[in-house]
């Protein structure tokens, strides 16, 4: 299996700028996200606080970013990370399509935006699931829910439909996803898993009940359950100046570093977090 240098999840702004110095410093790099790069900056009507460009929209920037990573010849690899796993002086990233390897791991997954609901975490493995692939033919014939965080995991929403008898989606943004087994709620998710041994159903702030045999909560890994030890804070990835996480060879960038929550400091925590990784790659050549 080939080991990258650095493998970098993520591909919003500081993904894309730890890629670009990555590329630049000749370290062979993985860089995982969306093709698109970031969903969340394309929603932007407006980027008004990034220097040289006063009338941006997200989009925009992201063509931009795209652009800048095809003239270096970097892809981005569309995986989807479950875990990672620290294996001494390398890491290995559990994908749902195969596995990766690199000797060094930046994070650079964004923020969440789903609070944990509550019974969440009581009914986490009776009925509650974070993988429509692992968990989804537990499910044949079923009901479920599935409240997805973003555009990109609705693949895992469509494989849900095509096991179970009807899913109940909660999309958290502007979706078109139709079939004829699922029902799209816009509004407020549901709020509460309801359940005793098992899930039952869920709930909502207006005390409204839908009963339902699972629920899926489909968003992007939170950093406290990618790697197994990894010290955060209020949710957020605790780092130095030098963007080190408390596991060596780990770094982090971005929105889950914490606030400011913005393009500019995005970006140049991307550039220290790759800079301190290629400096720790090479202590272990010594």
């Amino acid at each position: 299996m080939e080991r990258f240098d650095i493998a970098i999840i993520g591909a919003g702004p500081a993904g894309v700028s730890a890629a670009i110095t990555g590329k630049i410093r000749r370290k062979n790099i993985l860089l995982i996200g969306r093709e698109e790069a970031s969903s969340k900056l394309g929603r932007a009507k407006h980027v008004g606080n990034y220097p040289g460009f006063p009338a941006l929209t997200g989009d925009e920037l992201n063509e931009k970013y795209l652009e800048h990573l095809k003239s270096l010849n970097i892809k981005i690899t569309p995986a989807n990370v479950k875990a990672v796993y620290g294996m001494g002086d390398y890491f290995k990233l559990d994908c749902a399509d195969g596995e990766y390897e690199a000797s060094s791991v930046i994070i650079a997954t964004g923020s969440e935006q789903m609070k944990a609901m509550q019974n969440e975490k009581k009914f986490l493995g009776n009925g509650v699931s974070y993988c429509a692939t692992c968990d989804g033919n537990f499910f044949k014939g079923k009901t479920v829910a599935a409240i997805c965080e973003s555009e990109e995991h609705e693949d895992d929403v469509e494989f849900l439909s095509s096991v179970c008898g009807c899913v109940h989606y909660f999309p958290l943004f502007e979706s078109s996803l139709s079939a004829g087994n699922i029902v799209v709620h816009k509004g407020q998710p549901p709020i509460a898993v309801n359940g005793t041994e098992y899930v039952t159903g869920v709930s909502f702030r207006n005390g409204e009940t839908i009963p339902v045999d699972g629920v899926f909560i489909i968003k992007n890994a939170a950093a406290d359950t990618l790697l197994a030890g990894l010290e955060t804070k209020d949710g957020y990835i605790v780092v130095d100046h030098e963007m080190n996480t408390n596991i060596p060879g780990c770094f982090a960038a971005g929105d889950c570093t914490g606030d400011p929550r913005q393009i500019a400091k995005a970006v140049g925590e991307g550039n220290t977090a790759v800079i301190s990784a290629i400096q720790y790659i090479s202590t272990l050549k010594k």
